[in-house]
């Protein structure tokens, strides 16, 4: 007898014809976008000098980024990266004259490392909010910076230093861009391949779960935020070569334009999610469209307002990327 029935219709599963890496091209294709309005507007964007110079104007606030990225994802932020970089290069250049090159440089790097440690020792201590112990530091940090400095730059600055980093160029690639691009490199190879890495997206994803499951909490939090001292003694180092003076105001603002580079790039807010890449994405979108308005002739009180926006947005973007994760999860 044969089979009658009408065979059970099969739904076809549209979901295996998009692509899942869709939601992740919208920032590359706005940077793109960008670059080839811009390109067309004004020729001399495509020139190799600009290049050289957008990747010199970007690698401060790329190497910020980096600290600003641990900091994030562990659930916190670091509001004294520009503060703890400007007050590193007052210190840093003060002490060449006793201690020569090198041993200046040595002081940026302890200075910003020791400032960003005691960032650290207070969120874990006293058990305040990151924002407050920051936010703090950034006022401490800046006011030291203009005593040291009697409140003008200070143009001490070895030529050496400002030849090789701050100009300085291998195979048509400025120095500082290497150092920003290697920084990034190698903290992106400590967050994905060790254990301090693993430890840093656990803390972020939930504290008491890290807690409970015995990981060394406090230890890391004091470690993310010296490193990201570490990061911003850097960046000293960079931005003294570049301007060829240590500036007690050098980077105002470049602290809410890293933690907008990392939020824009992808990363999430809240902690627990993201990676370099997404930082480094955020940051070029930053650099690019500054590099646009000053092509367009656009006044530098209007580009604060460009970036303001772009910071109110990171943070829209950030808030309905979470409300849309939650909705996945239910």
């Amino acid at each position: 007898m044969t089979d009658t029935t009408t065979p059970a219709r099969i739904p076809i599963k549209t979901r295996k014809f998009r692509s899942p890496a869709l939601g992740q091209l919208g920032l590359p294709l706005v940077i793109i976008g960008i670059a080839v309005v811009t390109s067309f507007v004004e020729e001399r964007f495509r020139s190799v000098a600009n290049l050289q110079n957008l990747l010199r104007q970007m690698a401060p606030l790329q190497i910020l980024a980096v600290g600003q990225l641990f900091a994030v994802l562990s659930g916190g932020l670091d509001l004294s990266v520009a503060a703890v970089m400007a007050v590193s290069g007052v210190c840093g250049v003060l002490a060449m004259g006793a201690l020569g090159l090198y041993g200046g440089l040595a002081v940026m790097l302890i200075v910003g490392c020791a400032i960003g440690l005691i960032n650290g020792l207070f969120v874990v201590a006293v058990r305040v909010s990151p924002l407050i112990v920051t936010l703090g530091m950034l006022s401490v940090a800046k006011g030291f910076a203009l005593i040291l400095a009697g409140g003008v730059p200070l143009y001490d600055v070895p030529n050496a230093l400002v030849d090789v980093v701050g100009f300085g160029e291998v195979w048509g690639i400025p120095v500082s861009s290497l150092i920003a691009f290697a920084l990034m490199i190698i903290a992106s190879l400590l967050l994905r391949k060790t254990v301090f890495g693993r430890h840093v997206y656990a803390i972020g994803s939930s504290i008491n779960a890290a807690r409970n499951s015995g990981l060394p909490v406090s230890l890391r939090i004091v470690m993310i935020y010296g490193f990201s001292g570490l990061t911003a003694g850097i960046a000293a180092i960079v931005t003294t070569a570049w301007v060829s003076s240590a500036q007690p105001t050098a980077g105002d603002g470049l602290e809410l334009q890293s933690l907008a580079a990392v939020v824009v790039g992808g990363v999430a807010l809240t902690g627990g999610s993201g990676t370099m890449g997404q930082a480094f994405m955020g940051v070029l979108l930053l650099a690019l469209l500054s590099n646009a308005l000053n092509m367009a002739g656009v006044s530098s009180f209007l580009q604060v307002v460009v970036i303001g926006l772009v910071i109110l947005l990171s943070v829209v973007v950030d808030r309905l990327r979470s409300l849309a994760s939650r909705k996945k999860t239910h």
